[in-house]
């Protein structure tokens, strides 16, 4: 959105609502207003000050506000595989789920490894999207985890961060001098550590359940270990380092251990990884194939209490896109991913609603955290903060339905649940976008 289109964009008054603040821990009834695509007051008694003419109001009956949702972990096809998703119907699914923000992966074709590709995604993001688009940008030249990228030039065409996506760089002293030569930059390196050795051809959890499946496991160490060989190279370097989802215990004392020890590293999660497990499987469900596998419920559970305690930072969607042609396999030969964009949230809530993470933690994990961690003027409420806002009702039940998802894919792990907790209505720039459906 241009800032003509935010000078013209009437104000808006958010009232009869919960007003969340992550930021702030700020959790009270009131009123929220908006001008000139801004923040102008939220509180108790906001609207009391008196609103400019032509003010759009919208009685939120309780709904919660909060600030728009922040997702680390987006894969789209544009360019190269735009029968997958587009950077346009990515951004509808994520104004479905209250999300403002996305972080979108370089593993395109071609690969985002370039300054010109940087702000190829960047204008096409502003001609055809109605989120916000923020782009990562290569680690190593075509994802190969050998040469490095031009990280100082792509952080100036707009890089907000530079990642390999799911590809782990196994060599130490390639990523030893990335981590080195990103600190100078201030750069933040977002590595999905694994050893793939280890994990070899295994296409799930390794446990009873994979043989009873009769399927190759892949091991809770060809991922913590790899994590604990990252600490150690992110104490020598002394860079910023994310990584991008962990999904056993293990992994997580490594991140803990390396945060008592004043090393820069924060840790992600997807919420697949949070709210479901390798029983939901099932006969061979291949939309329940992820990388990492889903593991078991006791260490879904672990993930969850290392939310809570604040070892793992943030929730991403991990959204992957995929279609028929790669889903509709053998679950060995299927292809990795799942849709996320528009359950996020609501599956989510469902820590909430058990009584397992606190909603303010939640939204925290998916706001706020991911914008302190990028840099970016988002995540908040605070006056003259950009007004991307979410209003949902964490009680509203709703079915994923597949001919509603707005994603070009379909391969959603939640088809035909019953979640609870819908977006009614998400706000970029001060712009209202009613959900339906």
């Amino acid at each position: 959105m241009t800032q003509a289109d935010i000078k013209t964009t009437p104000p808006v008054l958010l009232k009869n609502a919960r007003i969340m603040d992550p930021a702030t821990g700020h959790d009270d009834d009131g009123s929220l207003i908006i001008v000139d695509g801004k923040i102008a007051a939220y509180g108790a008694n906001a609207h009391n000050q008196g609103m400019p003419e032509g003010t759009r109001e919208i009685d939120c009956q309780g709904a919660v506000v909060a600030p728009g949702l922040i997702d680390m972990g987006v894969t789209v096809g544009e360019p190269g595989a735009e029968h997958r998703e587009t950077l346009k119907s990515a951004s509808k699914a994520a104004l479905a789920g209250g999300i403002t923000t996305l972080i979108t992966s370089p593993d395109t074709d071609p690969v985002i490894d370039d300054p010109a590709l940087v702000d190829f995604i960047l204008r096409r993001a502003r001609d055809t999207a109605k989120v916000n688009i923020r782009p990562l940008a290569a680690l190593t030249k075509g994802m190969n985890g050998k040469e490095m990228a031009e990280i100082g030039l792509l952080q100036e065409a707009g890089a907000v961060a530079f990642s390999d996506a799911t590809n782990p760089i196994t060599n130490s002293q390639v990523l030893l001098r990335l981590m080195t030569y990103a600190r100078d930059y201030q750069a933040l390196i977002i590595h999905q550590a694994q050893d793939k050795d280890l994990a070899g051809s295994g296409v799930m959890n390794a446990g009873l359940r994979a043989t009873w499946l009769g399927l190759g496991g892949v091991p809770k160490e060809a991922e913590f270990i790899a994590i604990e060989r990252d600490m150690r190279l992110v104490a020598m370097a002394k860079g910023k380092y994310h990584a991008r989802l962990i999904s056993c215990p293990q992994s997580a004392k490594a991140i803990q251990a390396a945060k008592r020890d004043g090393l820069d590293v924060t840790a992600g999660i997807s919420i697949n990884h949070l709210t479901l497990n390798e029983n939901d499987i099932g006969p061979y469900r291949t939309f329940h194939k992820m990388s990492p596998p889903l593991r078991n419920e006791d260490d879904r559970n672990a993930m969850v209490n290392a939310i809570k305690d604040g070892t793992i930072d943030i929730i991403m969607s991990d959204h992957n896109p995929q279609d028929v042609e790669t889903k509709r396999h053998p679950f060995a030969g299927a292809a990795d991913g799942a849709l996320g964009l528009e359950t996020m949230l609501a599956a989510g809530l469902r820590l909430v609603h058990s009584n397992d993470l606190p909603l303010m933690t939640l939204l925290a994990a998916m706001t706020y955290n991911p914008a302190k961690r990028l840099g970016l003027q988002a995540g908040t409420l605070a006056v003259q903060s950009p007004a991307d806002i979410i209003v949902f009702d964490p009680e509203k039940p709703w079915v994923v339905e597949k001919s509603k998802i707005r994603s070009l894919s379909k391969n959603t792990p939640f088809e035909d649940e019953l979640l609870t907790g819908k977006v009614l209505t998400t706000i970029v720039g001060g712009k209202v976008y009613d959900q339906q459906g």
